[in-house]
């Protein structure tokens, strides 16, 4: 039985993985278990639009890092009641150490949900629309190097140029490929990791 058990726990710990995943055991987890998980429910899009503008500028690993508290002050990204953070909520979290206190993508959140709800009231179906700049399913390049992954494609500048058409902010190319990327769009883990495989069989 103890054998077994440390030969399950070898295994796991010289998986091969993407180089980036491999510098912060929460990196490694978030590399294991969600990024590139194709990913079709609302809110959780909502999120990592969201998430993915807040790290412009900054690593993922310090987004990754304050999620919890973002999720708290931001109520697990319920669009509706990101949408109706008033003034005064917005001064309060720019004071809160625990998020990134940047004025601009604060309100971004706020005014890209007020967006988010407005179009869902006009019978817009989100992750339908955001999937369809990938055609609907994921695509699996299959990277040797995560050197060659690129950091925009046609369909993220798409996406982008849609987005920004309809208001939204901090969604440029490269903020929507990253989204793109963590959604499952396209599963850019490199072809030696052991989610590359994963991932297609899902």
């Amino acid at each position: 039985m103890e054998s077994s058990i440390w030969r399950g726990l070898s295994s796991l710990m010289n998986r091969v993985r993407c180089l980036w995943s491999t510098t912060d055991p929460l990196l490694q987890q978030y590399h294991d278990e969600e990024w590139g998980l194709p990913q079709r429910e609302e809110r959780a899009l909502f999120e990592l639009l969201c998430l993915e503008g807040a790290q412009a500028g900054l690593s993922w690993r310090t987004i990754l890092h304050k999620r919890a508290a973002y999720r708290e002050v931001f109520y697990q990204f319920d669009p509706l009641l990101v949408a109706n953070i008033d003034e005064r909520q917005q001064q309060a979290l720019r004071q809160d150490a625990r998020i990134i206190r940047h004025e601009a993508k604060i309100r971004a959140f706020v005014e890209n949900a007020k967006i988010w709800v407005a179009a869902r009231g006009d019978g817009m179906d989100w992750p339908a629309y955001l999937w369809s700049f990938v055609g609907g399913e994921a695509s699996h390049p299959g990277w040797q190097d995560g050197a060659a992954i690129p950091a925009e494609t046609d369909a993220s500048l798409a996406m982008s140029h849609a987005l920004r058409k309809m208001g939204f902010r901090f969604v440029g190319p490269k903020i929507c490929y990253a989204f793109m990327q963590v959604s499952g769009m396209v599963n850019d883990h490199v072809r030696d990791c052991f989610r590359f495989s994963q991932i297609i069989a899902l």
